[in-house]
């Protein structure tokens, strides 16, 4: 599928649209997202600011992370699904959680990142891009398909 993504927390209290093809998809196992996604990684797809529409109340919570980055988790305040990330590095940008994408969307990572920190019983897809950290920032523009 492509854009137009659309998406919504577990309860429905919070919806967004996405006009935009994302930057980059992502599985991300720093020790952060491991403690936010129960243990595994989480998959994401980074879009820009302006390319998402959100409707409803959303809560957030911020810390540094170990990039050294400021980041801010927003949620559905109700049933507390994860919607978007967003990084004080790329304010211009927002990391939306797969799951929180309506079913059918088609995404899927392209890399995995923060490979250091997963556990040792992690399986990382072979056929993927692999970081040990941090990867450079993405581009401002989306891939171009092949």
């Amino acid at each position: 599928m492509t854009a137009p993504y659309t998406g919504r927390c577990a309860c429905g209290s919070v919806t967004f649209d996405i006009v935009g093809e994302p930057i980059a998809t992502r599985q991300c196992w720093c020790r952060q997202c491991q403690q936010l996604a129960a243990g595994g990684p989480t998959n994401n797809a980074i879009f820009k600011v302006e390319d998402v529409t959100l409707d409803g109340e959303l809560a957030s919570s911020t810390w540094a992370a170990a990039s050294g980055n400021t980041l801010t988790f927003s949620f559905c305040p109700k049933c507390g699904t994860q919607i978007f990330a967003q990084s004080s590095a790329r304010p211009h940008l927002r990391t939306f959680r797969l799951g929180a994408l309506d079913a059918g969307h088609g995404l899927k990572p392209a890399m995995v990142i923060w490979t250091d920190d997963a556990p040792e019983w992690a399986h990382f897809d072979t056929a993927l891009e692999t970081w040990p950290q941090q990867p450079p920032p993405p581009p401002v523009s989306p891939p171009t398909p092949a």
